[in-house]
């Protein structure tokens, strides 16, 4: 199995639109230390891991590439705020599949 811990970090970090700066203040790290997950030098703690996953909203699984669905955590939202989400990537699915 391939480390895809490092390139799904890059991959979330460029989905949420941030720079390495400006996702080493969120995770309260320095520039390198981002910089040094993402090119596979370093590997985060397991504190860290798990700080990430709950930034991205992913599991760890995912972060660590054992999991290669993606599972949005709607904890906090109301009933009728999840029913839209649901919906939203339902139709993503669909226009998706065409």
């Amino acid at each position: 199995m391939t480390n895809a811990l490092n390139d799904n970090i890059r991959m979330l970090r460029q989905q949420n639109g941030l720079n390495q700066v400006e996702f080493a203040r969120i995770m309260n790290v320095t520039k390198q230390c981002v910089s040094n997950w993402e090119n596979d030098n370093v590997v985060p703690s397991v504190d860290m891991l798990l700080k990430l996953a709950e930034y991205f909203r992913v599991s760890t699984d995912y972060l660590l590439g054992l999991e290669k669905e993606k599972i949005i955590n709607a904890t906090g939202l109301t009933d009728e705020q999840f029913a839209h989400v649901s919906m939203l990537v339902r139709d993503l699915e669909i226009a998706n599949k065409k």
